[in-house]
C-alpha cells in the first residue's frame, strides 16, 4: 500500500532529495550513444571544443536520471498515476561525470480532478543542484495522484469510442537541404526525423533504469492501472525522439560531405516547454517522430542562433501520442 495519497501533500511544502550516488562517465557514455549521441556527449576532446566545456550529460539523460532520484526517494512511496508532461524544463548548467545532484522540490498547487474525484493533480517545481550548489536542471510539471479519501463519485464519461483521437498532418518537407546554418533553416517545414519501434523488452529495460513505476514493469499492474496495458515510460518516448533527430542530422551531414557542401554542426538545447505525453505507447507500437521549424531568432552570442520547434511522435494509427516545443542553437553564416 502507498504512504503517501494526493493529501499528504501541501502547498508550499519543499524537500530536498539527493541521489544516493554521484552520476558516472560509464553511464553518460552509454545513455548517450543510444539516445544522443552527439559528440559533446562521447568524446572528451570533443566536448571541450563545443559549447559545453568538456564531456557532459545530455540533457535528457539528466531529465531521465532527475526521474529515478525523485522515484527512489518520494515517488515509489506514493499512489502516482502517472503524469500528463513537463510545462517546462530548463537545462541550466552541464551535468559532468561525478557531479552528485540533489533535487529540491517544491509543491505549488493542487486540486482535484472535476471529472475523477479519486484522482488529484499536484503542480511542483523541481530545481536540481550539483554539489557546488549550482543550479543545472529546473522543472515544472504536474503528478497524477490518487486521493486517500475520493471526493464523490466519477461523472458519467463518454464512451471511448466517441472520442477521436487526436491527430497531426505535417506541414510540406523542407524544400532545400538542411546546412544547419541558421540563416538556411525553412520555418514552416516539416522533416520526418525516422521510427522506433517499442517492444516489451526495451519499455522494461528503460523502466528499470530510469523509471520502475508498477505500470512500466508488470503487465498485470498495469492492467490494474488506468494504462489498462504494459505503457512505455513518457521518458523513453521522448529519448526516442531524441535518437532519432541526432541520426537525421548526421544524414543530413553525411549528404552534404559526400557533395562537398558546407554543413553546421549545431550546438546544445536551453530546453524545452509544453512537453504532453498525449497517449500512452503501448508494447508493439512504432512512433513516427518528426520536427517542425516555427521560428529562428538571432541571439547575442556571436556566432550563434535559436531555433524553435514542434515536436511530435505519432503511432502506427495516426494518432499523436508525444508533442513539445523544442529549441536549440544554431550556427549563423554571419559572424558578428
Amino acid at each position: 500500500m502507498p504512504e503517501l495519497w494526493y493529501e499528504d501533500f501541501v502547498v508550499g511544502d519543499v524537500k530536498d532529495f539527493q541521489a544516493p550516488r554521484a552520476i558516472t562517465k560509464d553511464e553518460i557514455l552509454r545513455y548517450a550513444e543510444t539516445y544522443d549521441p552527439q559528440p559533446f556527449h562521447l568524446d572528451e576532446k570533443a566536448g571541450a571544443q563545443s559549447m559545453l566545456g568538456g564531456l557532459a550529460a545530455s540533457g535528457w539523460h539528466t531529465a531521465c536520471f532527475v526521474m529515478r532520484v525523485n522515484y527512489d526517494c518520494w515517488l515509489n512511496r506514493t499512489a502516482s498515476m502517472g503524469a500528463p508532461g513537463i510545462d517546462e524544463l530548463k537545462w541550466l548548467r552541464p551535468v559532468r561525470p561525478g557531479d552528485q545532484l540533489t533535487v529540491r522540490r517544491r509543491i505549488e498547487h493542487k486540486r482535484v480532478s472535476k471529472t475523477r474525484p479519486d484522482m488529484g493533480l499536484v503542480s511542483m517545481t523541481c530545481d536540481v543542484f550539483n554539489q557546488s550548489g549550482e543550479a543545472v536542471l529546473m522543472q515544472k510539471h504536474t503528478q497524477l495522484i490518487e486521493l486517500r479519501h475520493p471526493q464523490g463519485d466519477p461523472q458519467p464519461q463518454p464512451p471511448a469510442e466517441a472520442k477521436e483521437p487526436p491527430r497531426y498532418a505535417p506541414p510540406p518537407a523542407p524544400t532545400r537541404p538542411y546546412t544547419g546554418f541558421l540563416e538556411d533553416i525553412e520555418t514552416g517545414a516539416y522533416t520526418r526525423l525516422g521510427e522506433a519501434h517499442f517492444s516489451r523488452e526495451s519499455i522494461v529495460g528503460f523502466a528499470q533504469l530510469y523509471d520502475p513505476q508498477r505500470f512500466h514493469l508488470s503487465e498485470e499492474e498495469a492492467r490494474n492501472s488506468h494504462f489498462g496495458a504494459l505503457a512505455a515510460s513518457g521518458w523513453q518516448t521522448a529519448s526516442f525522439w531524441m535518437r532519432n533527430y541526432v541520426l537525421t542530422r548526421a544524414r543530413q551531414q553525411a549528404q552534404a560531405q559526400a557533395s562537398n557542401a558546407p554543413f553546421a554542426q549545431g550546438g546544445p538545447s536551453p530546453g524545452f516547454t509544453h512537453l504532453r505525453w498525449i497517449k500512452p505507447v503501448f508494447v508493439g507500437d512504432t512512433i513516427v517522430y518528426g520536427a517542425e521549424t516555427l521560428e529562428t531568432r538571432a541571439t547575442s552570442k556571436p556566432g550563434w542562433g535559436l531555433v524553435f520547434s514542434r515536436n511530435t511522435g505519432v503511432n502506427q494509427h495516426g494518432e499523436l501520442v508525444f508533442e513539445f516545443r523544442g529549441c536549440g542553437f544554431v550556427p549563423t553564416r554571419a559572424k558578428a
